[in-house]
């Protein structure tokens, strides 16, 4: 038998969040056969159309052209790469990537109980990249799961995904977005295991 737990939520809390992971900058018509992205207007339109909060995945090399694009109060994150591709005659190796983020469900958040569970995430992540994906540059799950941490993403909230790519970030979006059923407007979560 299944013991449920019943907690409270908001339906006006619900936020709308984007997630944008372009074609790196110099790096769209070598790996995506398509033109440059416009970073300035990508950001630009994060701002403007997604308030609740956004992220955008950049590389290392671009982010000193992509930092003077954003708000002022963005914040910077790290995936940083367990295993990542070499490059001949690149010393050091590219092994990080900068996610940079704004907003989310952020602000005034609960402190974790003395000994509990920790809520908070780390502003890096450490995960190997992904390989034969079919696409350069596909996220592993636990990356997307971090990012959408980072904001707070919770049930019930939009994610729009920019560029979906392999559609990981869609999917573990969904899986994040899905309420489990309500009990008079409590949501339902498994605490444990009962025989």
């Amino acid at each position: 038998m299944q013991m449920m737990r019943y907690v409270q939520t908001s339906r006006e809390l619900v936020m709308k969040i984007a997630y944008a992971d372009p074609p790196y900058i110099g790096q769209a018509a070598r790996h995506y056969d398509c033109a440059e992205i416009d970073h300035a207007a990508l950001i630009r339109r994060l701002v403007v159309e997604f308030p609740d909060g956004w992220a955008l995945s950049a590389s290392s090399p671009s982010l000193r052209e992509i930092l003077p694009m954003c708000p002022i109060d963005v914040r910077i994150a790290a995936w940083a790469k367990s295993f990542c591709a070499f490059k001949r005659g690149v010393r050091p190796a590219y092994a990080w990537e900068p996610v940079i983020f704004r907003g989310g469900r952020n602000s005034n958040a609960p402190v974790p109980e003395k000994g509990g569970k920790q809520i908070t995430p780390k502003d890096f992540c450490v995960e190997p990249i992904t390989l034969k994906k079919g696409l350069v540059g596909a996220k592993p799950e636990k990356v997307c799961r971090w990012i959408l941490d980072l904001l707070n993403v919770q049930c019930g909230d939009t994610v729009v995904d920019f560029f979906p790519g392999t559609g990981v970030m869609s999917r573990i979006a969904a899986e994040r977005q899905a309420c489990p059923e309500t009990v008079n407007g409590l949501v339902a979560t498994s605490v444990s295991n009962i025989k």
